[in-house]
């Protein structure tokens, strides 16, 4: 494939569709936040076990993340991220006719695999697609397309459930998804990289105390971003008793700010020292996770809003961080293991951990803990080095 010097024309069409698949599939994470609370009163199921399908969900794309980064290698960066569109595309199609809960299980669990094959490739691809000095802007603006997600699947929804009920909202989703398979079948170029003494590379990264570094503040990250939004329906229509509209209304617009920080983390890496940047980030998004779980009611609306905008940024800053330490022929692999235990194990279990919280004690509960443990991880990004030229 091509390296591009500008992001521009063409280069940036690309990145713009590239955008648009991980819109698509951060939308088929987060579509269950929203209409949990339908699901859990159609199935009668407590507040753990319907958030349990964010553990599975999450437990799906922590085993494909984690295998992405060998075959992705083998059989291309194309390839892989095509499989990835179909098998979701499928699994949504199928969801719908779910009468057993159950069985949502292995629905959640095949779509969450599905999402894990998409992403490593996705950041490979676009290190390979464009120079180094743009990888900041260039992951950040793809990472957006999440951004944007969270912020509009609660009000897709609100607008989709006058018109079907929670099942059809799914095929709405599977269609889009086929639709972005077929189109990334004609426009892409396959770029494949075979992983030279893969085991040898492999057991480096296990020993590199950065990776394991990495993947602890991931977890916390993503428990912080993603748990707390996947649970958040839950958390104002049965702790708070917010109406299920006006619960979605606060969960969208808490995200909008996101929108813009995400992007902008991108453009101050590229800049600016992003070991302190990440430090203010994570130290921020602790404490306000805090006043989540202590502020009134009245203003858990402007705590959301204030949250979300550190939570949004982690991410993208975390993927330009991979890319700066690890090289070439490990970034994949290290993109991959990442996700897993942080990105896979902080939005399934956690966001569990919190329902569980919710039925034994109080959503409150587990959120001020959780806001105290990402508070404590901050520190952590102070104790990495070698991070490369103007990063450590």
């Amino acid at each position: 494939m091509e390296s591009h010097n500008e992001l521009k024309g063409k280069a940036f069409l690309f990145l713009l569709f590239l955008w648009c698949l991980w819109f698509i599939h951060f939308t088929l994470r987060t579509i269950f936040g929203p209409i949990l609370p339908l699901i859990e009163d159609e199935f009668v199921i407590s507040h753990a076990k319907a958030s349990s399908i964010f553990m599975f969900q999450s437990a799906g794309f922590a085993i494909s993340v984690l295998l992405s980064g060998f075959y992705s290698g083998k059989f291309g960066y194309k390839k892989t991220i095509l499989g990835s569109l179909l098998i979701a595309s499928l699994a949504l199609f199928l969801i719908p006719f779910v009468k057993i809960f159950l069985l949502f299980y292995i629905f959640a669990f095949v779509s969450g695999f599905a999402m894990g094959l998409y992403l490593p490739s996705a950041i490979s691809l676009i290190t390979e697609h464009f120079v180094e000095r743009d990888w900041g802007k260039s992951i950040s603006i793809h990472d957006s397309a999440a951004s944007i997600a969270i912020f509009s699947t609660p009000f897709v929804t609100l607008f989709l459930l006058h018109f079907l009920k929670w099942r059809g909202i799914l095929v709405v989703f599977a269609v889009l998804s086929l639709v972005g398979a077929v189109i990334f079948y004609f426009i892409s170029d396959e770029v494949k990289i075979v992983h030279a003494k893969e085991k040898t590379l492999y057991g480096d990264l296990i020993r590199n105390k950065a990776l394991w570094t990495i993947g602890i503040i991931t977890i916390l990250s993503s428990g912080a971003n993603m748990g707390i939004y996947l649970i958040t329906p839950l958390y104002l229509t049965k702790e708070l008793l917010l109406s299920i509209d006006y619960a979605n209304t606060i969960l969208g617009i808490s995200r909008f700010g996101g929108i813009a920080v995400a992007i902008l983390c991108g453009f101050l890496a590229d800049k600016i020292n992003l070991k302190k940047v990440l430090f203010i980030m994570l130290l921020g998004a602790g404490i306000l996770t805090i006043l989540i779980g202590i502020a009134p009611v009245r203003f858990t609306g402007i705590v959301f809003f204030l949250q979300a905008l550190f939570v949004t940024g982690l991410l993208p800053l975390i993927f330009v961080l991979i890319a700066k330490i690890f090289s070439r022929e490990t970034r994949s692999m290290a993109t991959s293991f990442i996700l897993t235990i942080g990105s896979g194990r902080g939005t399934g279990i956690i966001s569990y951990l919190l329902g569980l919280s919710g039925d034994l004690l109080s959503f409150r509960v587990g959120i001020i803990i959780l806001g105290i443990l990402v508070t404590m991880a901050s520190w952590l990004i102070l104790s990495l080095r070698n991070l490369g030229s103007g990063y450590s």
